[in-house]
């Protein structure tokens, strides 16, 4: 079959000779055990090299989707290759739901699991928070279980395809529920900085979307049987009528709001599955910092906006509840993600990301696994406690490197295979 030549965003040409769509977890383990290179394929919504391979490239598109429901235990036991959005339909159907959800129900779950994409909300986690067991067939093709509390879990959960391909997921679950959205126009600059927290906790979940001028806008998620203040205080204006994040587009993508309450999963994502996701023409960068440090790391980007404002289509705001897994960006830390989608010029992107990173060092920030970032690997380290922890799992699981490629060669030195 002719290979997919890019990723999602066309800015990185992938390098590998072949891909495979195994139809069974029997012919997957032998495409491991016999490939030089491989890696997990998703939806390809990454903007750098993190799911590249100079070998075989094995998308999970053709093999059975599965769902199991452990009422017991609330837990939903899934195939890595859902899209959120089908997987999301399914459990609303039995009456589930997910705590939170990233913008775009277009990628799969495993991909957003292991890269730690997320949605927002002081008390939801990224996606990789909810993930209790996972499945994945490693490097020599055995097919290895690892469950909450067994030894290198925290590690395999957030480990972009690093340790193998993962095959199922284990998923805690609640209850379906309903949530109503509304849009807020001209939030001012000064009170999002002076009422940071404030903002934030005001909803179930609060995204904040800002070109870095005097004025933003918030996207803000209610759950339809709660009580939440409105936002009048703030200075902010409920919108009239629909909006995109970005100013002049259309927003018949954009999930329902105006305050109609629905289905969690047709309201928490920002836009709505199957259309085109966000602009449909850009690059992504995001960077997470301590929660406590979000109104002085906000101030000092605002300065940069004569530098941003060029290459900025818009930026988004969101806040991300701690977890453990050792590679989270959120790992052991409450986080402001501060997100940039750009105008599709990877240049001048890269060309601002220095002045960028400079000013969001005195913050410990750490950049979103799949985006464009330029931190450097000893940075890097610095700001993980489980990194070398991570590494061993690495050279226990991966011994030959095959799962390695531009992106983890940065990262991780040879000698973590005793090359």
């Amino acid at each position: 079959m002719a290979r997919p030549l890019t990723n999602w965003a066309g800015n990185v040409r992938y390098s590998a000779h072949t891909i495979e769509e195994p139809t069974s977890i029997s012919r997957l383990r032998d495409l491991m055990a016999t490939s030089e290179y491989a890696h997990a394929l998703g939806s390809r919504h990454s903007f750098n090299h993190i799911a590249d391979t100079p070998g075989t490239l094995i998308s999970l598109a053709r093999l059975p989707r599965e769902l199991e429901i452990d009422r017991a235990r609330m837990v939903a036991r899934v195939s890595a290759n859902w899209p959120l959005g089908d997987l999301c339909e399914h459990l609303h159907q039995r009456g589930l739901a997910l705590p939170s959800l990233p913008s775009l129900p277009h990628i799969s779950v495993a991909g957003a699991c292991t890269t730690a994409t997320h949605g927002s909300g002081n008390s939801q986690g990224s996606l990789a928070n909810t993930v209790r067991a996972l499945a994945l067939v490693t490097a020599d093709g055995t097919h290895l279980e690892l469950a909450a509390g067994d030894e290198g879990f925290d590690g395999a959960v957030v480990s972009f395809g690093s340790l193998g391909v993962i095959t199922h997921l284990d998923l805690a679950v609640q209850p379906a529920y309903g949530i109503e959205q509304y849009v807020y126009d001209n939030l001012p600059w000064a009170e999002l900085v002076t009422s940071t927290d404030e903002i934030f906790a005001s909803a179930y979940s609060v995204s904040v979307f800002t070109d870095w001028s005097d004025h933003a806008q918030m996207w803000v998620k209610r759950l339809a049987d709660a009580d939440f203040p409105e936002l009048a205080w703030t200075g902010a204006t409920k919108a009239d009528s629909p909006r995109h994040p970005v100013t002049g587009m259309s927003p018949s993508n954009c999930t329902e709001q105006l305050g109609h309450p629905g289905p969690w999963h047709e309201r928490l994502p920002h836009f709505r599955a199957g259309t085109t996701p966000a602009t449909g023409n850009e690059l992504q960068t995001e960077y997470f910092v301590p929660a406590e440090l979000a109104a002085k790391a906000l101030t000092q980007l605002k300065e940069l906006r004569p530098l941003l404002a060029p290459v900025l289509q818009i930026a988004e705001i969101r806040t991300v509840a701690a977890d453990t897994a050792w590679l989270s960006p959120a790992h052991a830390t409450s986080s402001i993600a501060i997100h940039f989608t750009w105008r599709p010029q990877e240049d001048a992107v890269r060309a601002v990301l220095p002045r960028l990173e400079t000013a969001l060092t005195p913050f410990t920030a750490r950049p979103h696994w799949a985006k464009i970032f330029l931190t450097s690997p000893d940075k890097l380290r610095s700001l993980y406690n489980h990194w070398d922890d991570f590494s061993r799992l690495r050279e226990a699981l991966d011994p030959g490197g095959k799962f390695d490629n531009r992106f983890t060669a940065a990262l991780f030195t040879a000698s973590d295979h005793d090359r």
